[in-house]
């Protein structure tokens, strides 16, 4: 991965190819930071590459169709909302790079924006129902930070208010390569365990939305409780 400022002492690493599938706020600021940190980006969005032009001159990133967003990308990054992932093409992924990661950002707003997802109502994680449609391991990350925090909010290793970002999934390997990304950008990575114990950074959670260090994250990770609010339900 490309290396920081102020990461002399830690040894080169490769620039990584990165399909962002999805450029509303959240897609288009980690496109505009990824790609300014020299790593190999292609956006796409549902509405086609000619609507990202703007964006794609900003950034230097490539605009491509959705169905090549992913093509030879060691980390797909998948930033839509809840309610269109079971819309994403058919074969979405198809074409990534062996053992490439999949991120996904997304969380369920049932009254604001999703509906009723019936899966998630009845206890999934809502990492684990988005996993199931894509039909491949995830990691969640980048969910629960402001859009704009993301260009604003990175800081040095070591900087006395540099924040802290949990990341779950399943795959130690895969959650270390984005914990990596989030160094990258600014921010210290918590490893918040598995996918299945992913609720603990959803919407409605003490960590959702937080500003806090590493220990803040962790200490507010321990706090949550596994039971959705009725703020966070579909309607009756």
């Amino acid at each position: 991965m490309a290396r920081h400022d102020g990461a002399a002492d830690r040894p080169e690493e490769h620039d990584v190819k990165i399909g962002i599938i999805g450029a509303g706020n959240i897609g288009g600021n980690l496109t505009r930071r990824l790609a300014a940190l020299g790593h190999d980006v292609s956006v796409a969005n549902s509405r086609g590459p000619q609507t990202l032009t703007d964006l794609a001159t900003e950034t230097g990133a490539t605009a491509v169709p959705v169905t090549e967003a992913a093509r030879a990308a060691e980390v797909v990054i998948v930033t839509v909302p809840q309610k269109n992932v079971p819309d994403l093409p058919a074969g979405v992924l198809d074409g990534a790079a062996d053992g490439a990661v999949v991120v996904d950002t997304g969380n369920y707003y049932p009254r604001e924006r999703d509906g009723r997802i019936a899966a998630i109502e009845d206890g999934a994680t809502e990492s684990r129902w988005v996993a199931d449609q894509l039909g491949r391991p995830v990691v969640k990350a980048f969910n629960g930070i402001y859009a704009d925090h993301l260009l604003t909010a990175g800081r040095p290793p070591g900087a006395v208010d540099r924040r802290a970002l949990p990341v779950a999934g399943d795959d130690d390997e895969a959650k270390q390569v984005v914990l990596a990304l989030l160094d990258e950008l600014g921010f210290d990575g918590v490893d918040a365990g598995s996918l299945d114990e992913s609720w603990r950074q959803q919407p409605g959670t003490p960590v959702y939305g937080a500003s806090a260090d590493a220990d803040g994250i962790r200490a507010l990770l321990a706090e949550a409780t596994p039971e959705r609010t009725p703020q966070w339900r579909a309607e009756a």
